[in-house]
């Protein structure tokens, strides 16, 4: 694919076609990775994003309970004293 260097205030750039950044689900960011004289451009992703919605919908669910004890019934806690 062939982009057109274009000129941005003193700078230069190019321009992403809507196909692309669609399809690689490019939002605000994109990291730009030098590689054997390549340009390589990785979109930016936040993994735990919306994670605090996520968090109160299973607080509101109910899915929020710990699936087993967090102190063994044979843990001896004394020790660590």
């Amino acid at each position: 694919m062939e982009l057109s260097i274009i000129k941005i205030g003193n700078s230069k750039g190019f321009r992403l076609s809507k196909t692309l950044i669609d399809k690689y689900n490019i939002k605000d960011k994109v990291e730009l990775i030098l590689e054997n004289d390549y340009f390589i451009l990785k979109p930016i992703s936040q993994p735990r994003k919306d994670w605090d919605i996520a968090f109160q919908e299973m607080n509101e669910n109910g899915d929020d309970q710990l699936l087993f004890n967090d102190v063994f019934e044979n843990e001896n806690l004394e020790e660590w004293i």
